[in-house]
């Protein structure tokens, strides 16, 4: 049997070559161990804020068309400084709903047969609607919001159970998930949502 040459002794060169490759490949892995722990704080906190302050929602139903129709997708940001006119988002029964703010707390609201709306005796303008209706009313008007209470309605008034009747009521700040404030489906009505929507189509 032939003896096994031994193998050369590598040169200061080659040494520093492949001292440059570990340390290289070490700062690979370091990079790549640090962009991904980077990555996955970054997914974690969107999907914290998604979750706590820019819930991403999906409208059923066609209690609030025009404005906003079956199977359209909606952000809603949490905010405590509500206004009338606002798009609310709100749990009731363990059902997300969405309605259109009409009274704050303390406010008196009244809606006659025609289904037009005043506000502390002044006529809501209401260029969101389509059509006006008293729809499924059994409570008295004029009637107060109480305290802590806001009154919302949709805004397909003709269908729309919501505040008119007493089985939903007003809600309390502790249901709103929050105000509606960008629509991103579909794409060709992409866009902010206003809280005096003229869209009536």
């Amino acid at each position: 049997m032939r003896k096994k040459e031994p193998k050369p002794i590598p040169t200061v060169e080659e040494i520093q070559v492949e001292l440059d490759r570990i340390k290289y490949k070490r700062r690979y892995r370091s990079v790549l161990r640090s962009t991904v722990y980077t990555l996955v704080v970054v997914a974690a906190v969107a999907i914290l804020v998604a979750t706590l302050w820019l819930p991403v929602l999906q409208i059923y139903g066609s209690s609030m068309s025009p404005t906003l129709n079956e199977g359209d997708v909606v952000v809603s940001i949490k905010r405590t400084d509500y206004q009338q006119g606002d798009v609310l988002a709100f749990y009731y029964n363990n059902k997300l709903l969405v309605k259109r703010l009409i009274a704050l707390p303390g406010s008196w609201v009244n809606i006659d047969g025609a289904g037009n709306v005043t506000v502390d005796g002044v006529p809501l303008e209401e260029p969101y609607l389509a059509e006006k209706a008293l729809g499924e009313a059994n409570i008295e008007f004029p009637y107060q919001v109480p305290d802590g209470r806001y009154f919302v309605i949709g805004d397909h008034r003709s269908t729309s159970v919501d505040s008119r009747n007493a089985a939903v009521g007003c809600v309390s700040e502790e249901q709103i998930v929050g105000k509606i404030i960008f629509r991103v489906w579909p794409l060709d009505e992409l866009g902010l949502l206003g809280r005096k929507e003229e869209h009536v189509g």
